[in-house]
């Protein structure tokens, strides 16, 4: 690669993860190309993507990001994950290593907290934003069905004894 385009890459790489919202990075040594392609349709079928970068290219373009110096997690054949929403990320990473042996996670960044294996595991197992939208709707319009029926029952009352004593009085 000459050095033009080892800018490139750079400036490409280092725009992306400015933007991500959490990056996850992994050992890839063993996987097949084929593995590898199923995980990349994965990521990107969730709005991420997966790269596989030259190392010092990749610390080089993380440097003048706001994400967490992982540059120590960059040593041997890796992949790097990410996406806008925190948890797409590792959510799929998690469920691809869990099946695949081969795919180990070293750890990632998430803005300028770093993360470890554990982390990038928990933040797979939490709700994702939409999930977290949806349960706080459901709470948010459950209190007005029950509101709407504490008001209309006394109003049903006073109608079901109205119609027995007219049904009571023309009898």
């Amino acid at each position: 690669m000459e050095r033009a385009e080892k800018r490139e890459v750079v400036a490409s790489l280092q725009s992306a993860l400015s933007r991500a919202g959490s990056i996850v990075v992994a050992h890839n040594t063993g996987l097949s190309v084929a593995e590898l392609t199923d995980l990349r349709v994965q990521v990107k079928q969730a709005g991420g993507q997966l790269k596989v970068a030259k190392n010092r290219l990749a610390k080089l373009a993380l440097k003048d990001t706001d994400n967490a110096d992982i540059s120590g997690l960059f040593t041997g054949p890796t992949v790097i994950a990410y996406a806008e929403d925190p948890m797409t990320a590792p959510k799929i990473a998690s469920k691809f290593a869990d099946k695949n042996q081969k795919y180990v996670i070293l750890g990632g960044a998430m803005g300028a907290t770093a993360l470890d294996v554990n982390n990038v595991k928990a933040l797979a197992t939490m709700p994702s934003l939409d999930e977290l939208r949806a349960t706080l709707a459901g709470m948010l319009k459950q209190p007005a069905q029950r509101i709407a029926s504490v008001v209309q029952a006394p109003g049903g009352q006073i109608a079901r004894v109205l119609s027995a004593y007219a049904e009571k009085g023309a009898a």
